[in-house]
């Protein structure tokens, strides 16, 4: 499973949802969707701005966590 670490990011650095959508160009939706952890995709484009605007790497910002229910291959 993906874990998203966009919220603690986001409140570490004291941004608004709002803010970081003017910030970035991105749709409040997608900005809100990716801090409360619902979103089901996340396009290139989208983590570009995210990495650049939130300065961090991508192993910062999202997390693999082997899920314990998935049979292992």
């Amino acid at each position: 499973m993906i874990i998203s670490h966009v919220k603690e990011i986001m409140d570490r650095q004291h941004k608004t949802i709002r803010g970081f959508a003017a910030e970035t160009g991105l749709a409040i939706n997608t900005v809100s969707g990716l801090y409360h952890d619902t979103s089901k995709r996340l396009d290139v484009e989208t983590l570009n701005k995210l990495c650049k605007h939130l300065k961090v790497s991508t192993g910062e910002l999202i997390e693999y966590i082997e899920d314990e229910d998935a049979p292992s291959v």
